[in-house]
């Protein structure tokens, strides 16, 4: 998606109440985005994190501050199909939304939905991180990518161990 609409949370209950439960959203994360509305970036917060999904359809992402403030409304949205992406990472962590399930592993009753769009979006974001870097660097990936970009690959195009 070329330019998302995103939404960011607060950190603190209630977007800080002014400052009353932290200062977080006026010090750091209001001017975070406004730098990256001056950037170009569709963005708007920070918002209450316990409202915001209530206006999911507005916004093509909602970015959180950590990870349990966005997976209970991810879990409660999409338990079976749901992806957490965390950025600003140097390596690709996708991961589905109900999690490892190991009470379950084994037992083949846990779908595959998740796993598999988050194995897709990994395999994109990586794809695109390489393609974004090899176009601004060649010499930098010439030993790993001699002619081409990597092709895209899904899980279902890798042979299964299982």
């Amino acid at each position: 998606m070329e330019h998302p609409r995103l939404a960011v949370c607060a950190l603190n209950p209630h977007n800080g109440e002014n400052g009353s439960f932290g200062r977080q959203e006026i010090d750091a994360i209001a001017p975070a985005v406004a730098v990256a509305r001056e950037q170009g970036i569709d963005v708007e917060g920070p918002f209450p994190c316990d409202t915001i999904f209530l206006k999911r359809n507005k916004y093509d992402g909602i970015v959180t501050m950590y990870h349990d403030q966005g997976q209970i409304a991810l879990k409660l949205l999409s338990f079976e199909g749901g992806v957490t992406v965390q950025g600003g990472l140097p390596v690709v962590i996708s991961t589905p939304a109900h999690g490892t399930a190991f009470d379950i592993a084994g037992q083949n009753l846990a779908s595959v939905a998740s796993t598999q769009s988050a194995f897709d979006i990994a395999v994109t974001m990586a794809s695109r991180r390489i393609s974004k870097q090899y176009s601004t660097d060649q010499s930098a990936y010439a030993s790993i990518l001699p002619a081409k970009l990597l092709p895209k690959v899904t899980a279902a195009e890798v042979p299964s161990c299982c």
